[in-house]
């Protein structure tokens, strides 16, 4: 009668298992350190320019977007406010992490579920390497190292694009003004807040793209829908767990 839950059941308790045989992994060896740092670049420098164009103009779009209220109840000088507050507590991490699923999660899953499909991992387990050792933990670390960095990146750039925007074209504000009422805006929970989502973020994207493809099936085929299942799974799951950290912070 419940046969249809049998699947999302198991699928569910295998990304668990997964994700504990990969956090335990973090702390035995060995770590493969060139499979980290190669990692590191895919996700961390390949994403860069991606993270710095979105950053820039996502910054603009709201200053562009809010100047006709500022101006309305006489309250320009705030724009460097919500800029800031607006880019480092949600719109930096949550953008940042929608384009590093939609371009990391996607490659991990074709990477790994690639090497299912041809057997490569089963050869891995015959010769005694863990897979899990080798292909799931160094992206772990990797993604849970470089996603804050880019969120870091992409608010600043975010604040670039605002002041460009707002005392370069429109003239809302001076650029002391501008960057000065930004840092006095944010406070250390902003900060946290915006540093924490991220690894979050990170840890979800990781193991979500490692499960689907360790768990590819169906040759090819099955490699095209781990691909797609990984991203919009992930990208879900961005957007549902920043609400909740938000709300803690909010209530915290």
């Amino acid at each position: 009668m419940f046969d249809f839950l049998k699947g999302p059941i198991l699928s569910i308790q295998t990304f668990f298992l997964l994700s504990g045989r990969a956090m335990v992994n973090i702390f035995r060896s060995p770590h493969y350190a060139d499979d980290i740092s190669l990692q590191m670049d895919i996700i961390g420098v390949g994403s860069l320019p991606l993270i710095l164009l979105t950053g820039l103009f996502t910054g603009a779009v709201i200053t562009l977007q809010m100047s006709r209220a500022l101006n309305t109840y006489g309250a320009s000088g705030q724009v460097g406010n919500i800029v800031a507050i607006t880019l480092v507590r949600e719109l930096g991490p949550v953008l940042t992490a929608l384009l590093v699923a939609g371009r990391n999660a996607s490659g991990i899953a074709s990477e790994i579920g690639s090497m299912k499909v041809t057997e490569q991992i089963d050869a891995m387990r015959a010769l005694g390497t863990d897979p899990v050792q080798k292909l799931v933990t160094p992206r772990l670390l990797a993604m849970a190292t470089m996603l804050p960095v880019l969120t870091i990146i992409s608010d600043f750039m975010g604040l670039v694009g605002g002041y460009v925007v707002g005392s370069v074209l429109l003239n809302l504000t001076t650029p002391t003004q501008f960057w000065s009422s930004a840092y006095q805006a944010l406070e250390y929970r902003d900060i946290a807040q915006g540093l924490i989502k991220p690894f979050v973020f990170a840890l979800v994207i990781a193991l979500v793209g490692c499960h689907a493809g360790m768990n590819t099936t169906g040759g090819t085929q099955g490699v095209g829908r781990a691909t797609t299942q990984a991203v919009v799974v992930s990208s879900v799951w961005v957007i549902v767990l920043t609400f909740f950290i938000s709300k803690f912070f909010v209530d915290f």
